[in-house]
């Protein structure tokens, strides 16, 4: 052991439970996310790079404003120092987009990001990137769980894990803070029509959430000669004791704002600016599977692209429509976006998304980023000339009014092993009315319908919830198939 460095002891036989979901690993702070199970997490991954003779590569490492975030970082620093990893240590707030580029752009074969995304202020969590700035694949995270596991029967026996203090890791240059900010608003500058954008002279109303969007969106709307409105830009742990998701509810204050102050449009991003919300100019919320909706479309008219477009299984099949219009496919993944951006690497795809607000364009990173996404909306009311609103009433003229409905149920493990077991074993379904073109297993339970309506129940990758999407041709018959549902899964 080095003289230098120190020793983390961990007695006892508890497991840490450090198991990935759609979006990385995320857990409660104090009752999963803890220091012992970061270090184990950072050590898991040093084994990893060292195994693949990558641990001589730098290595990223960022934080969104999150309770404990910035510590998060320094103790996953001490334990990849002691392991001779160097690592590059963005030292203030961050988007994960930011962390995502930089990874890509460098060619780097791993990266971290200390962050829960949306989740609610108790949760906080680690994105682990891998080369080409993606989200790593099952593969990988099943990877590193094994080693976790490894790590931790090791813990169990005496074993320890080393570290070397912070500011000692800092002065030995085994770690190095840097912002690599500017390069990253660069990449996205040298994307957008910027002087399309400048001859508008828009109005724009921005909410980050209290989150890390601000100083990017600002920044780049302010060259493109914007006049940015910000609210709810403070640092806040509790995030306003709201979601610092952008969803209907979560955006009252900013559709508020838009109408009182005659904005072009409102835009908002969530805790780590990975998801874009966005209202319009008339003061209404835009669903994420509009914002998919109008910037395919976009592409493909406007700008005369062409290529399909990815969505996962609880996202809407407008985007069908509109491919088929065009001559292009939509393919269909399971919810995660490291399977959206999968697909679209493999196929070419031009845009793909989430119907939860996220969403990537080919050519910039392979991997969710509500800055990027948000500069193209702004981009295209620019060059169009035409109003948010405008734009979304020639869609749905074109392509028809679809509705979706969404509710989320918590339950008892004993539940959830129960509402598997029909959905999933039995393979059981309500009696419908609507006659049924066919059902899938991919991710969850998905029941397609002949008249072009669905309904998907599945579980949540990244909180204990059941989640039922359903989109239909109107609003009541998405609730009402709904709640057929509820009533047969006893929710």
């Amino acid at each position: 052991m080095p003289a230098d460095s120190e020793c983390l002891l961990y007695g006892g036989k508890e497991k840490t439970m450090i198991r990935f979901g759609t979006g990385g690993w995320r857990a409660i702070i104090g009752d999963e996310f803890t220091k012992k199970n970061i270090q184990i997490l950072a050590k898991a991954m040093a084994e990893k790079m060292k195994r693949e003779g990558v641990s001589d590569q730098e290595f990223c490492i960022g934080y969104d404003r999150r309770f404990l975030s910035k510590e998060a970082v320094k103790w996953a620093c001490e334990v990849l120092a002691a392991e001779g990893i160097r690592v590059s240590f963005v030292d203030r707030s961050s988007p994960t987009p930011l962390i995502m580029y930089y990874v890509m752009a460098h060619d780097l074969p791993y990266g971290f990001m200390v962050t829960a995304s949306h989740n609610p202020a108790v949760y906080n969590g680690i994105k682990v990137f891998t080369r080409g700035g993606r989200d790593a694949d099952e593969e990988q995270t099943r990877e590193l769980e094994k080693d976790i596991d490894r790590i931790e029967a090791g813990l169990a026996v005496g074993k320890n894990i080393e570290t070397i203090p912070y500011e000692e890791a800092l002065e030995k240059g085994l770690v190095r803070e840097f912002n690599p900010l500017n390069d990253y608003i660069d990449s996205i500058l040298s994307q957008i029509n910027i002087e399309a954008i400048k001859k508008r002279g828009l109005r724009i109303a921005l909410d980050p959430m209290y989150g890390v969007s601000q100083t990017s969106l600002r920044t780049i709307l302010s060259i493109a000669r914007c006049e940015v409105e910000v609210i709810h830009d403070r640092h806040d742990t509790l995030f306003g004791g709201r979601l610092p998701a952008p969803n209907e509810r979560t955006l009252r204050q900013l559709q508020n704002y838009v109408t009182d102050r005659s904005c072009d449009i409102g835009i908002a991003t969530d805790g780590d600016a990975d998801r874009l919300g966005v209202v319009d100019d008339e003061g209404t919320f835009m669903h994420p599977n509009d914002i998919l909706s109008v910037l395919y479309y976009y592409l493909l008219k406007y700008k005369k692209w062409s290529g399909p477009v990815v969505r996962n299984v609880a996202t809407t099949h407008r985007l069908d429509r509109i491919a088929e219009a065009f001559g292009q496919k939509c393919y269909e993944v399971p919810v995660g976006f490291k399977y959206v951006s999968s697909k679209m690497a493999e196929t070419g795809a031009i845009i793909g998304g989430e119907s939860s607000g996220g969403l990537t364009v080919r050519g910039h990173i392979q991997g969710k980023d509500g800055i990027y996404a948000a500069s193209l909306m702004v981009e295209m009311i620019a060059v169009t000339g035409q109003k948010l609103s405008e734009i979304m009433s020639e869609i749905r003229s074109e392509f028809g009014t679809l509705f979706m409905v969404e509710r989320d149920y918590r339950f008892s493990p004993e539940r959830k092993q129960a509402i598997r077991k029909v959905l999933l074993e039995e393979k059981a379904l309500p009696q419908l009315e609507a006659p049924i073109e066919k059902v899938s297993y991919l991710d969850g339970c998905k029941v397609y319908f002949r008249d072009g309506g669905w309904l998907i129940c599945r579980f949540s990758g990244t909180e204990p919830l059941l989640r039922i999407f359903c989109e239909m041709g109107t609003k009541e018959e998405a609730e009402a198939m709904t709640r057929k549902f509820e009533e047969f899964l006893s929710l």
